[in-house]
C-alpha cells in the first residue's frame, strides 16, 4: 500500500457504563493507542478518519451496537481501508461474529489490526491467524448444530412438538398440541370419504361440491393462509400426515406424541392400505395411455360435471364420462357415455366450426381481416382430416 493513501477508521468499546463521565475514559485510552499506531504506519500512508467509532455500555456479544453499524456501512461504501482497535475483543467477543465481520469487510477489501496483539490482516502473518480463528469459528458453529439436532432428537423422541405450522386440526400448546374440535371433524370426515370413495380425485370433487375446504388459519408469524378449496396435493399429504394418528417422526424412527390423536389407529391403517393399493395399481398401469380431453369440461343435465373413469376388461381398456352420482353410489340417475364417442363427436363439431370461419367468429363476437379467414381455413383443413387420437396427443404433446 505504500504510495497510496490508506483511509483508516478506529473502533472503541468498553461493556459497562462505568467511568465512561470521566473527562478521560477508557474508550479515549483505546483510541489514543489506535491514533498512535496509525501514526507510527504513516510512512505506509495510513491517515486516520475523521470520524469516531465508540460504543460505550454495549457487551461485545452483540452485533447490535450503534458505533459498529456505522462502521459496518461505511464499510459497505467502501470509505474505509483499514480498521483499528485496540484488541479484537473490542470487536467482538464471538468467534461466530467475528467471522461474519470478516465476511463483511473482505467483501469491501477492509482490513482490520489490532494494536496490542500484532494481529493485522495486511500481512501474510495476520491472514494465517486469520484463518486460525476463523477455522475455531467454523468449528464452534458445527458444534452448536450437533446440538441443536440431538436436542430436537431427544425432544422428539420423547414425544414433543418441536415447532412449526402445525397440521389442520392442531393448535400449539407449549410443546405439544391440543385439538381444534370443529378443524378436527373435517379431518376425520375426510378420512371415513376416502376409504368409500377409494379416490383422492373424486373425493376433492366431492368436497368442493359440498363446500368443505381448508379452514382460514394464521401463522406465529401473522401471515393468514387457507379459507380456499382442497387441492388433491393437500388430500394426499392429510391422509399420509402421522401426527393424526398420534406418532411423531423423526429420522426414519417412529415415536409416540405427547399430543391427542384426532384419527383412530384401525381407520388409520385402513387409510394407508388404500392409498399403497391405490399406487401400486397405478405403477401397475403404466400410467394413463389415453388422457381424457374432456375431463372437466363436460357436464350432465343437472349441470354437474362428468367423471373421466375406465373399466377394463383383459388388456382391452375402455373409457367413459359418467355422472357423479353413478360413479360414487349415491344416486341411480345420470348418464354413462363413451369416452370415444364423445370425444369424436366433440372433434367432429370443432371441425366443422373451423370450416367455417363466420359461423365461428360469429359465436365469438369478433369481425375476421381476409388473412385471419385464410388461415382460419387451413386450420380447418388440418383438424378436420385429424382422429381424435391425434387430437389427444396434440392436446397432450
Amino acid at each position: 500500500m505504500k504510495g497510496q493513501i490508506v483511509r483508516c477508521a478506529i473502533y472503541t468499546r468498553k461493556s459497562s457504563e462505568e467511568g465512561l463521565e470521566q473527562d478521560f475514559n477508557s474508550l479515549d485510552a483505546q483510541h489514543e493507542a489506535c491514533s498512535a499506531y496509525i501514526l507510527s504506519q504513516a510512512s505506509e500512508g495510513w491517515v486516520q478518519g475523521e470520524h469516531r467509532y465508540d460504543d460505550g455500555g454495549i457487551s461485545g456479544g452483540t452485533l447490535a451496537r450503534p458505533a459498529l453499524q456505522r462502521l459496518l456501512a461505511d464499510v459497505a461504501a467502501k470509505r474505509i481501508d483499514i480498521i483499528v482497535v485496540y484488541k479484537v475483543d473490542r470487536l467482538t467477543r464471538s468467534l461466530l461474529d467475528f467471522s461474519k465481520l470478516v465476511e463483511a469487510f473482505d467483501a469491501s477489501d477492509t482490513s482490520f489490526v489490532s494494536v496490542t496483539q500484532s494481529f493485522n490482516t495486511t500481512t501474510s502473518m495476520g491472514r494465517l491467524t486469520l484463518n486460525m480463528l476463523l477455522s475455531f469459528a467454523q468449528f464452534e458453529r458445527e458444534v452448536t448444530a450437533e446440538r441443536i439436532r440431538d436436542k430436537i432428537a431427544a425432544s422428539k423422541a420423547r414425544g414433543m412438538w418441536m415447532g412449526g405450522t402445525p397440521p389442520l386440526g392442531y393448535a400449539p400448546n407449549g410443546r405439544s398440541l391440543q385439538i381444534i374440535a370443529e378443524h378436527a371433524a373435517i379431518i376425520r370426515h375426510v378420512y371415513q370419504r376416502y376409504l368409500t370413495l377409494r379416490s383422492v380425485r373424486l373425493l376433492a370433487h366431492e368436497l368442493e361440491r359440498d363446500g368443505i375446504g381448508a379452514p382460514r388459519r394464521t401463522t406465529a408469524t401473522g401471515k393468514a393462509f387457507g379459507g380456499v378449496t382442497f387441492s388433491r396435493g393437500q388430500l394426499y399429504a392429510m391422509l399420509r400426515c402421522a401426527t393424526y394418528v398420534g406418532e411423531i417422526h423423526h429420522q426414519g424412527r417412529v415415536h409416540v406424541a405427547l399430543h391427542p390423536p384426532i384419527i383412530e389407529r384401525a381407520l388409520w391403517d385402513a387409510v394407508q392400505a388404500m392409498l399403497t393399493d391405490n399406487r401400486q395399481g397405478e405403477q401397475r398401469k403404466g400410467g394413463r395411455a389415453a388422457p381424457s380431453l374432456l375431463a372437466g369440461r363436460v357436464v350432465d343435465p343437472q349441470g354437474a360435471p362428468l367423471l373421466a373413469t375406465h373399466a377394463a376388461k383383459g388388456k382391452a381398456r375402455y373409457r367413459y364420462y359418467v355422472s357423479r352420482d353413478l360413479q360414487t353410489g349415491s344416486g341411480t340417475t345420470g348418464i354413462r357415455i363413451p369416452a370415444t364417442e364423445l370425444e369424436a363427436a366433440v372433434s367432429q363439431r370443432i371441425a366443422a366450426l373451423f370450416a367455417d370461419p363466420l359461423e365461428l367468429a360469429a359465436i365469438a363476437r369478433i369481425e375476421l381481416s381476409p388473412s385471419d379467414y385464410t388461415q382460419l381455413s387451413a386450420r380447418a383443413a388440418t383438424i378436420a382430416s385429424a382422429s381424435p387420437a391425434d387430437l389427444r396427443t396434440a392436446t397432450h404433446a
